[in-house]
């Protein structure tokens, strides 16, 4: 039972076991659930993808196996506005026995094949062309007896095909670029927890214990906050060829910022040298020694560097490279420093990683940095992250 459906989830790459098969088919013959495929699809998900980056291929591979309709790619074709409601007919019971259904998941893929490379414009209230509120198989708000529900939110016809055009967490897929809702699930592998600071939670266990000790005197006992114990050194290149990448860096600011409590952040331009700033609004004042840095900081401290490494490659070799001042010593001496006192350090590059062959300064970076350069994307972040730990 299943089988089949097992083997199309693993070929869409999912990291599904037979365990978890199992999992399912035991669910299934306690009747957690019974005849509803929206049903169905919950539970399946629950049962057997333990990862939400791995949500979007299990929503390919639910619609492949149910409905066939991963063939289309919905979502991409369709301009947003021609699915946004206006007119919205009101049908009899005796309309709705007149319309007929097309014949099929087959020919209505085929028929909506067609609209999508004859249709040029919105169409609302009709029977024919890709739009809403009218009877057409094809689009929102409107009725047939046999459709692709498209940009609708709420039940339909509950088919899988719903489930598809759903897919709320495409944006996880590990190729997909980042932002804050997913660097936060990323980074919460970053974690190694300790109890510290006052007694001020409520340690239910050992309350429990007392109290019984003692014939059922309440007596509340209290235990240290557990946070996250990993300490974060994390810079960030600023400027020039990064304003391509400022979103991507905010989003990942404001992540790092909530995920850990031993945090420190700096700013630099293109290359590491002997002096970053705290806040990029005066980057030419109240300059922080990266000497400074180091003794202030542990060596337990994890180190991630954050910038395209896009500059000319003097700016990293040689004394007096950098574009904004004379650095009486090599960029590249001043980031061997930093790897030498963190030796848990990792660089995310925001640049596309088809492009970086095409920068001799990535590559050089990326030497320094002994391979330990990735691309801020879901799946670099977290290869990222496992060198770290």
């Amino acid at each position: 039972m299943l089988i089949d459906f097992f083997f199309t989830l693993r070929k869409y790459g999912l990291k599904t076991s037979i365990t978890e098969l199992l999992d399912l088919l035991n669910a299934l013959k306690q009747q957690v659930i019974f005849a509803d495929i929206d049903n169905f699809y919950q539970l399946s998900r629950l049962c057997l993808v333990k990862d939400e980056t791995q949500y979007d291929k299990f929503d390919r591979a639910f619609a492949d196996y149910f409905d066939g309709v991963a063939e289309v790619d919905i979502a991409a074709s369709i301009p947003p506005e021609w699915l946004v409601p206006e007119v919205l007919r009101k049908l009899t019971d005796e309309d709705k026995a007149k319309l007929h259904a097309l014949g099929g998941v087959d020919k209505l893929l085929q028929t909506l094949r067609e609209r999508l490379a004859e249709q040029q414009k919105k169409h609302a209230g009709g029977n024919k062309w890709i739009g809403t509120g009218g009877t057409s198989p094809f689009g929102a708000f409107g009725f047939n007896p046999e459709g692709v529900r498209i940009g609708q939110q709420g039940s339909g016809a509950r088919r899988a095909v719903k489930v598809w055009d759903k897919r709320e967490f495409q944006d996880l897929d590990t190729d997909s670029e980042l932002n804050n809702r997913s660097i936060k699930l990323a980074l919460k592998q970053l974690r190694k927890f300790a109890r510290s600071g006052a007694e001020t939670e409520l340690d239910l266990h050992g309350t429990i214990q007392a109290t019984s000790e003692q014939a059922g005197w309440l007596d509340l006992r209290f235990m240290r906050e557990r946070h996250n114990a990993i300490k974060l050194l994390v810079f960030f290149d600023v400027g020039g060829s990064m304003d391509d990448h400022i979103e991507q860096c905010q989003q990942l600011f404001a992540a790092v910022k909530t995920e850990f409590k031993h945090l420190a952040f700096f700013y630099f331009h293109n290359c590491i040298y002997e002096g970053v700033w705290r806040d990029n609004k005066r980057r030419y004042t109240e300059q922080v020694k990266i000497d400074d840095i180091i003794h202030t900081y542990a060596s337990d401290y994890k180190l991630i560097m954050v910038g395209d490494a896009t500059m000319g490659p003097y700016e990293i070799d040689y004394p007096g490279g950098s574009v904004e001042h004379y650095n009486e010593l090599a960029g590249k001496v001043w980031l061997q420093r930093l790897l030498s006192q963190y030796p848990k350090a990792v660089w995310l590059n925001p640049q596309p990683l088809q492009w970086w062959h095409h920068y001799y300064s990535i590559d050089i970076i990326g030497q320094l940095m002994t391979k330990r350069m990735y691309p801020l994307t879901l799946d670099g972040l977290g290869r990222a992250i496992k060198t770290l730990l």
